[in-house]
């Protein structure tokens, strides 16, 4: 019988063409994203699945498919997959490491420029036209924070944290750095958390979510940031505390955040952070350039690819399922 393997969307690049020389392939088309009903019913007689960020695989599903033999996420971070569920059944995860680091690191400087100066202020009081009302210019006119010379913490110091680090150092910054276990990184200084919270100009978050990290960025540790401090979070939205990071916004302890991922996506409409003018907002756009997400497709299709030839996947994120 001919393998299936289902896609949840159509995917940008060249490899995912030859999967269907390999099996009889099935793509999600729309309209939108695939509900989570819908993926449990396309996936009952299929051997596998390239999947994105936004499907949720978690236990339930994966002992509701017994036919299932591989899973491929177009994403780096798995978190939206339940990663011990498919290593009990031998059941290899792909994932994409790697090829966004330094797409990711452009849009953390991206959103770090954008709240420093005042971008989203500025481009809002030019569109609602209130330039031609006020026409007004002081000393103090959409004054923003400077970037050149500033303390930059990371939290975190794998690759992204790394490639920002390199970005930092081009604009005459200072980096500190904590990392939950010791990496010599040329240029960074490593601090204790608290250190780094304390002394950080600006603070960007690199860190995968799991349980340890998840709500890392709590009420008492955004209070002990150092005030007028701008957060930058292109990690998962789960490690920063996003209530109480709209207080010390709205309160002015903080002087802004740029903040790409959110605990729940899409944003729900009552989130605190999107009434408040001091904050830079994007849908999880961290990866977003043509060719990253074209090269991210690539990965996982090949991921894919070897797992329909009984071979190991290139890039998996369990690869203990190999030694049984």
């Amino acid at each position: 019988m001919e393998k299936k393997v289902f896609v949840t969307h159509e995917l940008p690049g060249e490899v995912i063409h030859q999967l269907s020389g390999l099996c009889d392939v099935n793509v999600w088309l729309g309209p939108g994203l695939l509900p989570a009903s819908g993926l449990r019913e396309e996936l009952s007689d299929c051997d596998g699945v390239v999947c994105l960020l936004t499907d949720r695989i978690d236990r339930e599903l994966v002992e509701a498919l017994p036919g299932l033999r591989f899973v491929s996420s177009m994403s780096v971070g798995v978190d939206h997959i339940d990663v011990q569920a498919l290593t009990a059944r031998g059941i290899p995860l792909g994932h994409t490491p790697g090829v966004l680091v330094e797409t990711t690191a452009d849009t953390v400087f991206a959103l770090l420029l954008a709240a420093a100066r005042r971008v989203s202020e500025a481009d809002r009081f030019v569109r609602q036209g209130e330039w031609r009302r006020e026409n007004r210019w002081s000393p103090d006119f959409f004054t923003g924070k400077d970037v050149g010379g500033a303390t930059l913490g990371l939290v975190g110091l794998g690759e992204i944290g790394q490639a920002v680090a390199r970005r930092a150092q081009a604009f005459g910054m200072r980096v500190i750095a904590w990392n939950r276990t010791p990496k010599a990184v040329p240029g960074v200084r490593l601090q204790s958390l608290e250190s780094v919270l304390a002394e950080s100009d600006f603070l960007s978050v690199h860190l995968a979510l799991a349980p340890e990290t998840q709500g890392l960025l709590n009420t008492s540790r955004i209070a002990a940031m150092k005030p007028g401090a701008v957060l930058i979070n292109t990690a998962r939205g789960g490690i920063v505390d996003e209530q109480a990071l709209a207080e010390a916004l709205s309160s002015g302890r903080l002087y802004a955040a740029g903040i790409d991922v959110f605990a729940e996506e899409p944003v729900p409409v009552d989130n605190p952070l999107l009434s408040l003018p001091n904050v830079v907002l994007t849908p999880h756009i961290g990866s977003a350039t043509a060719r990253t997400r074209a090269r991210m497709a690539d990965i996982a299709a090949a991921n894919a690819i070897a797992a329909l030839r009984g071979e190991p996947m290139p890039h998996c994120a369990n690869p203990e399922v190999y030694a049984r």
